[in-house]
């Protein structure tokens, strides 16, 4: 099959595309894909917020194999409009609520651009000096920012690494925790490993405990509860580990959480670093979302206790306005990172690294190659300075307390759980619900009643975000905590403002009327 829009004799196109590179052609496109992204922004409300295609709808558009010759940018950027757009969920909406932001920046965006136009593949420090040295410096910045103790600094004894995403950061810890402890007990006793989380803890656990080979029946998974805000208690944790150390088992690694991805609950640093303290154990603190915030001296106390964990990580890439992919991890101890993934070849060999005296950062990550991702981080920070930082951070919890407000001026829904930072976790109530289901009459006070009504509830809290979302005029997430259905609104993107606060709440109300209508 051939093109979908007519081929262009090789004679009749720019000759300027033999080369790759040519910079005139290079300022030609480049200013054509600006203009494209910049209207984007500017009529980004047009589109709905969550993508209305079908699975499948892009191999039916698209040509069975590639153009045998060059094809126009102008024609490559209509086919975008055409068939790409409509296929994107569009986070940077001011109407997007849903998972935790992917928050952009004209700095953010800018300082990709950068680094990409560099194109360096810095994994060490001879491969390109300042993306090296840029990084360390500006994971420095942040991490003062943060308020981090020195010895999570290279000013200090520790440091800082710019990882992909949180799962990479936690996969490394944990793997430095691994063989922390094997060292101490003998690698024969792998299979005796225990790690631990709480039942919100993030997913990136288990799957990071897989590759680095540990047990999955291994991994502790200790319940909390609504009444105590979901967080992980120390008591909780101790009583769980005491029952592993008296059948043999070797407690090594603990992931606390600041900002859980289904309620934003606040795991206690301090109290848990004193019971992993007692075992040995690495705690690693994952902030992918809600360490954003620590940044303001009002939220910095949801971190006390920092000083007392091995490693800490946020994601600048979801809450601070900077583009995909930018986790953040600091580590006390950068020697622990380095045994267990350090790399070593006759070619990778330098005299620079061989004087101990710089960081070579394939020896703190997974991969070999890595991106200059501390020109987009550093651009932010210098762009738009902390206290800004910090005001748009505030904003965006200022519309959050006035979606709970609104949430909690109808006495037909609830917040489910108590507001941290810039979600709210929602639902309709049940008794809110006029009917009762399948027509029974059931006696209040009843625990099988309540049961029931509460399934009811959460089918109809369900059908409400769907209904919501497939109108395309917001787009929402859910989770699920002891058997509650809670709709989730996290505030965010950058270009939301108050009104489109206003609206979303306008459009969950207008679509509770219409479906207890029905009821």
């Amino acid at each position: 099959m051939g093109s979908l829009y007519p081929h262009y004799e090789e004679e009749n196109y720019s000759s300027n595309t033999a080369n790759l590179l040519n910079p005139e052609e290079f300022r030609r496109q480049g200013h054509m894909i600006i203009d494209f992204i910049a209207d984007y922004y500017q009529n980004m409300e047009k589109y709905p917020v969550l993508s209305q295609v079908q699975p499948g709808y892009l191999a039916k558009l698209l040509p069975k194999s590639a153009p045998n010759i060059p094809e126009p940018i102008e024609t490559i950027l209509l086919d975008i409009q055409q068939y790409i757009i409509p296929g994107i969920t569009h986070w940077q909406s001011p109407n997007y609520f849903a998972y935790f932001p992917s928050s952009g920046s004209i700095a953010g965006f800018l300082g990709e651009v950068l680094s990409t136009g560099f194109n360096v593949v810095g994994f060490n420090w001879i491969s390109s000096p300042a993306a090296t040295e840029l990084e360390f410096v500006t994971m420095d910045w942040l991490g003062q920012m943060l308020g981090l103790p020195q010895s999570f600094l290279f000013s200090g004894t520790g440091g800082g690494v710019i990882q992909g995403t949180t799962c990479e950061a936690i996969l490394c810890t944990l793997v430095a925790a691994r063989d922390q402890m094997l060292a101490k007990v003998g690698r024969e006793n792998m299979g005796k490993l225990v790690f631990y989380g709480s039942d919100q803890t993030h997913c990136a656990l288990l799957k990071a405990a897989k590759v680095a080979g540990l047990e999955c029946k291994n991994f502790r998974a200790i319940k909390t509860m609504r009444s105590t805000a979901f967080q992980l208690s120390a008591e909780s944790l101790r009583t769980t580990i005491r029952l592993d150390v008296e059948v043999g088992l070797i407690p090594a690694f603990l992931c606390a959480t600041i900002g859980t991805t289904s309620t934003t609950a606040v795991d206690p640093i301090r109290s848990l670093s004193e019971v992993t303290k007692e075992y040995g154990m690495w705690i690693h603190v994952d902030a992918a979302y809600a360490g954003s915030a620590c940044i303001c001296p009002e939220y910095r106390h949801f971190i006390d206790g920092v000083e007392n964990v091995n490693s800490f990580s946020f994601n600048a890439h979801k809450w601070f306005f900077t583009t995909l992919d930018c986790c953040c991890l600091w580590v006390k101890d950068p020697g622990a990172l380095t045994k267990s993934l350090s790399s070593s070849a006759e070619y990778l060999k330098n005299n620079a690294s061989d004087s101990k005296q710089v960081v070579d950062y394939k020896d703190w990550q997974i991969t070999l190659s890595r991106r200059f991702r501390s020109m987009k981080l550093w651009l932010v920070l210098r762009s738009y300075g902390v206290e800004n930082l910090r005001n748009f951070l505030r904003s965006h919890v200022k519309m959050a307390k006035r979606f709970q407000q609104l949430v909690e001026s109808d006495n037909r829904f609830e917040v489910v759980v108590p507001r941290n930072f810039a979600m709210v976790c929602f639902r309709v109530l049940p008794t809110t619900l006029k009917k009762e289901p399948n027509g029974c009459k059931i006696e209040s006070g009843n625990i099988e009643a309540k049961l029931i009504d509460q399934e009811y509830a959460n089918d109809f809290n369900r059908n409400l975000l769907e209904t919501v979302n497939a109108s395309g005029k917001v787009f929402m997430t859910h989770s699920i905590v002891e058997g509650i259905y809670v709709i989730r609104f996290a505030v965010g993107a950058t270009l939301t403002e108050d009104k489109h606060v206003i609206k979303a709440w306008k459009v969950v109300q207008e679509t509770v009327d219409g479906m207890l209508a029905t009821i």
